[in-house]
């Protein structure tokens, strides 16, 4: 039943509710209008009727309309939960010329509606939708009218909705049926297909939106209308060849011939091709074929080359009349997912190939940039983006409980040189295989691979976020009787599905059905592996937060770490915007509010004492900031161990585990203001993590590591050439800024793309080759030189000891003088003594240190500030505050 069964009563709905007027002109080649803009929006019983902005959803609309506050605002996720217990209708009312309305097809689409919806243009039912990730249209010309036009779109709410699904599937359960209660959230998501973490997740609210999320058009045409253009480069090795697969989706009035010529001017390749167009909906394939193969520009990820692209052109004539004119972007790369065995070790290799060379993929996780995706804009993309760069990442997996992104975001890792890992959206759940889910998904899937595979940022498609672990691991409890029927229900949708139609649609990148997954192993166990966490295949997901994460015998030496993380707060000036003075406690109702992990804030704790005093100021207000300052560095230098680990297993094989490929931790960014496993807070402010991702993501990098009570330092090297590098090891004392000794080895040759061991001395000859050091007294940094003595990468630091053990560590009294320079303000620093995890921080100005978060081991040092608004050494030097590891307790 639709909110509007009866046509007389929505149409008076219509005329009752607030409505606004779009006016359109169309002449004779415009075939376009839109109807983006202002739009009438009403609750259920009429009691709210305001202006929406389309696109949108209800809750932005509400808070722009001052209805409600800042959602994010303390507990208001919890108090506007009613918003989506609502139904709500969108109403617009507008004009279309006659010269439109004289076409021979005039098509109503969405590109996106969030999510089940009835379509009413002028008191007719044109149509319904049920999936956030589709785009819908519907021929409306024989509906429009002189005058006004009046459509309105009726949302359910999809708790209510979804609910309604589980109650119509009564056969067996499709768990898990809610959130854990820590999250705050609603139940049955797995029910509807929308952005499945905003029914809650453990890194974010509940806000189970609703609204017109995408553009709203008429499409108007006489012959045909060129719906989507995709263009796919395909190598032929055999042969050394490239051709383009150029894909035309185009709906036409009727069927109709005519002539398509393809062109890149750049490269001499131009081709004319004789075709029909079937009248409706359909695919057509042209393959363009590349007369100057050799001299190609090929597409490199971040840090092994540049992102050049060639302008392809395509004109469609029919009788001489020019009908399609169009041009789009091809980059040239080629991608392998490479699963073979590997000399010495049981299992199967897992590793990326781009352009025949092996790649380690350095990067993170991406989740929603926020709840609202109509607040999610061009410089919010830009910036988490290029922070991603700036950090020397080169990959990015966009994980399967959020959306798939905008076009923008695809295009700028297109020019950035991030690889995109994309999973398709199903998360941490089982979902129903009736035929109308199965059918809507599919179209979900079609409709995404044609729009995205044009990208060369995306590598691989995969199917699904860890549902695979979920069924081999029995999270759901489910029965072993049942276990046959849940993992026929994984492969009917993920393989027999998903991983078809992909197959189909495009065939110039791998697909994996899962993460983490064993790969071709979990293939040949069925599609589920009884361990889909064994090491020797595929991806793992990784998290431990009891054990020590300072130990890196902890971490499991993979083929390849997809996800693995620490939880941390984000800053006092993050934070302040969304809660009050009775908030500022990390024992707070808010603080306890804001965590969706069970446990969380006692783990990070607990993690933190391992190998730091808490902070214990009488203050209350220095206790809560100092507490997030340490678990800010507690989440940094965990994950720096964690990944160096993996960094530094690339080229060995030990105990038949390594060949390590790929390191990608959870997560990049944050969805709201709230602990979370994010290096970047949201607003875009860098966390000391992101901060120490930016060395140890470095293309060279030194990685020091204890083993048996010897140091080993090894050489990681993601450059195409060789080097010869060697160690050179200073050693300080933590009362004194005065090196104690430096020790240097010999050098070794390193091979670009990989790790290679080239220090090793057990740490009690070298401390009495220092003299005066004992493990307790002294600190260890070191970096790699080449035969010139230029340092090669960052100086890295290896602590001989926990530093809540350390013996001499004072407080450093950290002064400042702040200065204006030409491009950015400079900050330079003295210190009375040795400064671990030395914090900048100048609270809500936004901006960006050069460096942060960094051992300081001399008596002087300069970072700069690059601000994103005007600002001034006056302000800068009001609000900057210095905190290291000494005066936190």
């Amino acid at each position: 039943m639709t909110p509007c069964g009866n046509n007389f009563i929505c149409v008076l709905g219509v005329l009752l509710c607030v409505c606004f007027r779009v006016f359109s002109s169309v002449t004779e080649q415009q075939r376009t209008v839109s109807l983006n803009g202002k739009w009438g929006l009403s609750s259920s019983d009429g009691s709210l009727s305001l202006t929406a902005q389309v696109p949108g959803c209800v809750h932005s609309a509400l808070q722009q309309q001052g209805y409600i506050q800042d959602p994010y605002f303390r507990f208001n996720d919890v108090s506007y939960q009613w918003i989506a217990l609502d139904n709500w209708t969108y109403t617009t009312v507008f004009a279309v010329s006659a010269q439109l309305r004289a076409r021979q097809k005039v098509l109503l689409v969405f590109d996106g509606v969030d999510t089940v919806a009835s379509v009413w243009l002028n008191g007719i039912t044109v149509g319904k939708t049920d999936n956030m990730f589709r785009r819908y249209d519907f021929s409306v010309r024989d509906l429009l009218r002189d005058g006004d036009n009046v459509l309105n779109v009726s949302l359910l709410s999809p708790v209510l909705y979804a609910s309604e699904q589980r109650k119509a599937h009564s056969a067996y359960r499709v768990p898990p049926e809610c959130p854990p209660d820590v999250q705050k959230g609603e139940c049955h998501v797995n029910f509807i297909r929308k952005e499945q973490s905003s029914f809650s997740w453990d890194w974010g609210p509940s806000f189970p939106t609703m609204g017109l999320w995408k553009d709203v058009r008429l499409e108007a045409f006489d012959i045909l209308q060129l719906v989507q253009i995709s263009s796919v480069p395909l190598y032929n090795y055999s042969r050394s060849q490239w051709t383009v697969q150029v894909e035309l989706l185009v709906d036409a009035v009727e069927t109709t011939t005519g002539q398509i010529t393809l062109s890149i001017p750049e490269l001499d390749s131009d081709q004319t091709f004789q075709t029909e167009f079937l009248s409706g909906k359909t695919k057509n394939i042209f393959i363009l074929n590349i007369n100057t193969s050799d001299q190609v520009k090929l597409w490199w990820p971040n840090g092994h080359g540049d992102q050049p692209f060639y302008l392809l052109t395509l004109r469609g004539f029919q009788d001489g009349l020019l009908i399609l004119n169009t041009e789009s972007k091809v980059y040239f790369r080629t991608v392998e997912l490479v699963q073979e065995p590997v000399v010495g070790s049981p299992g199967l290799s897992f590793y990326f190939r781009i352009n025949g060379k092996p790649v380690f993929l350095k990067g993170s996780n991406w989740i929603p940039a926020h709840s609202f995706q109509d607040q999610v804009t061009p410089a919010v993309l830009k910036n988490l983006l290029q922070s991603a760069v700036d950090a020397n990442m080169n990959a990015l997996r966009v994980w399967g409980g959020g959306v798939y992104e905008q076009d923008l975001f695809y295009s700028i890792c297109d020019e950035l040189g991030i690889m995109v890992w994309q999973d398709f959206m199903f998360a941490c759940a089982t979902y129903p295989t009736e035929d109308r889910f199965i059918q809507t998904v599919r179209e979900e899937v079609v409709q995404q691979v044609r729009r995205l595979k044009s990208h060369p940022s995306i590598i691989i498609w995969s199917g699904n976020n860890e549902n695979e672990a979920a069924l081999a691991t029995d999270w759901f409890n489910i029965p072993a009787p049942q276990k046959s029927t849940y993992i026929k229900d994984y492969v009917t949708l993920y393989v027999n599905n998903i991983r078809k139609i992909v197959q189909e649609e495009d065939q110039s990148r791998p697909f994996l059905v899962s993460s983490p997954t064993n790969g071709a192993e979990s293939e040949q166990e069925g599609w589920v592996a009884a361990n889909p966490y064994d090491p020797h295949y595929g991806d793992t997901h990784f998290y431990s937060y009891i054990l020590d994460c300072w130990d890196w015998r902890t971490f499991p030496r993979t083929r390849f770490a997809s996800e693995y993380g620490f939880q941390s707060w984000p800053s006092f000036s993050t934070l302040q915007p969304v809660s009050v003075n009775e908030d500022w406690s990390y024992n707070s109702n808010f603080s306890s509010h804001r965590q969706h992990h069970e446990a969380g804030n006692q783990e990070m704790l607990l993690q933190a004492a391992f190998h730091f005093h808490l902070p214990n100021s009488t203050e209350p207000l220095k206790r809560f900031t100092d507490t997030l300052y340490i678990t800010q560095v507690m989440q940094a230098q965990c994950v720096k161990t964690q990944t160096e680990f993996y960094q530094r297993s690339r080229s060995e094989i030990i105990e038949g585990k390594g060949r390590t490929m790929g390191a990608l931790y959870w997560q990049l960014n944050d969805i709201w203001q709230a602990p979370s496993w994010s290096s970047v807070e949201f607003g875009g402010k860098w966390k000391m993590l992101h901060y120490f991702a930016q060395s140890f993501f470095s293309a060279v990098l030194p990685v020091g590591f204890e083993d048996n009570n010897t140091l080993l330092i090894y050489a990681v090297s993601d450059l195409n050439q060789d080097l010869k590098l060697r160690a050179v090891v200073t050693v300080y004392s933590w009362a004194d800024l005065d090196p104690v000794c430096t020790l240097k080895s010999d050098l070794i040759l390193v091979p670009g793309g990989s790790a290679v061991p080239i220090f090793k001395e057990p740490v009690a000859t070298l401390l009495v080759g220092c003299g005066r050091c004992t493990r307790l007294t002294c600190l260890l940094t070191f970096h790699l030189e080449d035969p010139s003595s230029v340092q090669q990468g960052p100086t890295n630091h290896h602590f001989l000891c926990s530093p809540k053990e350390a013996q001499g560590l004072q407080r450093p009294n950290i002064t400042a003088k702040v200065q204006e320079g030409k491009s950015s303000y400079t900050v330079t620093l003295h210190s009375a003594s040795v400064a671990p995890f030395v914090w900048l921080d100048v609270g809500n100005i936004p901006g960006r240190f050069s460096s942060n978060g960094f051992l300081m081991v001399s008596r002087n040092m300069t970072v700069s500030f690059n601000a994103w608004r005007p600002t001034s050494v006056a302000e800068l030097s009001k609000y900057l505050t210095i905190t290291s590891l000494r005066d936190v307790y």
